[in-house]
């Protein structure tokens, strides 16, 4: 191969690293959030709860793989689980390790909150953490 062609691939090869390297510093932070149902809605059961991400991937528990992890769902949840530790298997706190966006919820008559954090391939919450706001329902 030419030199003067070695020298353009390189360069342009270079050049993509860089434009590449400046589009991931330039990105914003990922970030959850819950598509449907509207924080403040008032919703019947089973409730249909579908989320949103950006900036990252999905991918089931147990898959290691940069810039993804899975979803959890907090329900009615007074905290955000422990940094650093794998998040409880509970009726506050739902897994979706299959790598789900969505779930029919049964939950009973009354307000509900509802909050999804990013875990990653062993439930652990993501460091930094990947989490939406906490919306609130209400069941009929």
């Amino acid at each position: 191969m030419p030199k003067t062609l070695t020298r353009s691939l390189a360069a342009l090869l270079l050049g993509s690293l860089s434009s590449l390297a400046m589009a991931d510093s330039n990105a914003e932070p990922p970030s959850a959030f819950i598509i449907s149902p509207a924080d403040g809605a008032t919703v019947s059961s089973p409730v249909t709860v579908q989320f949103g991400l950006s900036g990252m991937g999905v991918a089931p528990a147990g898959v290691e793989r940069a810039g993804t992890g899975h979803h959890h769902l907090l329900v009615d949840a007074k905290s955000l689980p422990a940094a650093g530790q794998p998040i409880p298997a509970d009726d506050n706190h739902k897994h979706f390790g299959g790598g789900q966006t969505q779930v029919s919820l049964d939950l009973p008559p009354g307000e509900h909150t509802l909050q999804l954090i990013m875990g990653d391939q062993n439930h652990v919450p993501l460091q930094p953490s990947v989490t939406s706001e906490k919306i609130t329902i209400t069941v009929e």
